[in-house]
């Protein structure tokens, strides 16, 4: 096993190479669970639509667009395929029946459910040969590292700064 700096003030490039290695390890492991962990039926585009609007039920599309960092026809395409799918439904704004809100289906509810069971499945059987202090600090690394990186949902360029 690595050893980890064990000052806080050492400079972040020296654990750089091994979050690399484990960034490498995720794709391999993505890769080798496309199966049963993908996307199927759904694109990973469009998995992400969902995602986005599970966190903001009532988006409306334009504002979807900006999170996907998309353009209108492509977002309009993506929506109309997951409305025909059933997984997403498009309401009117009571007061602008001009703004279309998206919302998830419990077909979209459940669809986004499965996923993040079987996703975490295979993650518990990968921590539980982990130490306690191990699940501890990766849990711990990882929180703080999503505080840094801000949310995922949001471009770089709209992500606030500390």
């Amino acid at each position: 096993m690595r050893e980890v700096p064990a000052s806080p003030d050492q400079h972040a490039s020296r654990v750089m190479p091994e979050i690399g290695e484990v960034l490498e390890l995720l794709e391999i492991a993505w890769e080798r669970g496309r199966v049963t962990l993908g996307t199927a039926p759904l694109s990973s585009a469009q998995t992400r639509v969902l995602y986005i609007v599970a966190r903001e039920p009532g988006i409306n599309l334009s504002t979807l667009g900006r999170r996907l960092s998309s353009a209108p026809p492509s977002v309009t395409r993506l929506c109309d395929r997951l409305q025909a799918a059933g997984f997403l439904r498009r309401t009117s704004r009571p007061d602008d029946r001009r703004e279309v809100r998206l919302e998830l289906t419990e077909t979209g509810v459940a669809y986004l459910h499965q996923i993040r069971r079987r996703r975490e499945l295979a993650l518990q059987q990968a921590m539980d040969r982990m130490s306690p202090d191990a699940q501890h600090a990766l849990a711990t690394g990882l929180l703080a590292l999503c505080d840094a990186v801000g949310d995922p949902a949001l471009p770089c360029d709209q992500q606030e700064t500390a």
